[in-house]
This record gives structure tokens, sequence and C-alpha cells, in this order.
């Protein structure tokens, strides 16, 4: 997916949604640009709605047809579509793989899903969006585990704080996606805004 100036989309969403805009920096300009604001005139429903809508596809890096369909999933569930979007945004195996703190950032877990280093049951899968199920298993692959993606692995997970939906065990190599995510734990965008969007 090609994208412009990361730092210039984050400043416009107002939001740190790339590795790079992830600053001091960036959070002072954010600040001084939010202060700014305050004097203009408030921009429309519509522009507000496309902004959560941008901040959320872009922190998952969707293009916008898969965004779409995982738009159209949740709203033809029966059940919360907010929270059935939630999950099929956090069960994707590149999320998972970030959320173990496998990676350091999503984009990294993409390229280590892509790159056959992940397996899920034992199998190795090299899809992103791969559907993560409740206590699929989810380790290194053995052949992996010496590269230099995963040699300061054990320090990073010390810090490391992994939401309530997975884990990982370096010592077994091995983790899973133990439930539903939780909205309160980690959202990026104001999601019912987002179905506002496509609803309008």
């Amino acid at each position: 997916m090609k994208l412009g100036p990361r730092y210039k989309i984050a400043k416009r969403l107002g939001a740190s949604i790339f590795e790079k805009t992830q600053t001091r920096a960036f959070m002072l300009s954010k600040e001084r640009s939010a202060a700014s604001k305050k004097f203009r005139r408030a921009g429309s429903d519509y522009s507000r709605q496309l902004i959560e809508k941008q901040k959320l596809r872009l922190t998952y890096s969707l293009t916008e047809r898969q965004f779409s369909s995982y738009v159209k999933k949740a709203l033809a569930s029966k059940a919360n579509p907010q929270a059935v979007l939630y999950t099929f945004l956090e069960s994707r195996l590149d999320s998972v793989i970030y959320r173990m703190g496998l990676a350091s950032t999503r984009r990294a877990a993409r390229q280590i899903v892509s790159h056959g280093h992940v397996l899920v049951n034992r199998k190795r899968i090299t899809i992103p969006s791969f559907q993560v199920s409740k206590d699929d298993v989810i380790s290194i692959r053995e052949g992996s585990k010496d590269s230099g993606l995963f040699a300061l692995l054990p320090e990073k997970l010390k810090e490391h704080r992994a939401p309530s939906w997975v884990f990982f065990d370096l010592v077994k190599n091995e983790g899973s996606f133990t439930g539903t995510p939780s909205l309160a734990d980690g959202e990026t965008a104001d999601i019912g805004v987002v179905f506002e969007f496509y609803t309008r």
C-alpha cells in the first residue's frame, strides 16, 4: 500500500499511527497544532468521520478495500459491530505478533509473517491478514529463532506489556490468542464514528 509523507499524514489526522511519528518531537508538534485549531471553525461531521476512519485504517495499514470489507462483515453480524470490527483487526496474525511483542512495529510484524518466520498450530503461515482463532498456538519457526530479528527478544519481552488477549512464553517458544480483544484496552480511533462514515 503506497502512502504519502507519513509525518504529514499523521499530523493531519492528529495521531501517531506510524512508527516514525511515535517520537517526542511529533507529540510536541501535534500539541501545537491542536492549540492553534481551537481558534478555527469546527469541521463538518463528514470530515470528522473521515479522519477517524483513516486513523483506524492506516493504523493497521489496510487498503480501503480491505478495511471496508471488515466493516461490511461487522455490520452484517448480529453482535455489536464495533466489537466485531475490533476483533477482526486485532485477530489478524500481524496484529497478534505485534501485540505479543515479537515485533516492535506493525510493519515489522507484517514482514516477519510474510517471510515465513511464524507458525500457527505448527503450520507456517505467510499471510499477515490470516485470522487467528482463540487458543491457536503461535510460535517462532525453529530455523528463525537464531536470526537477528529475534536476537534481543528476551530483553524486549521483559519490558513489553501485552494486552489481555494475547500472551507469549519465550521458554516454550509459543503463545496464543486467548480471548476477545477489549476496546477499552487499546482504541486507536472512535470506532462508532467510523461506522457513521460507512452508514451515512
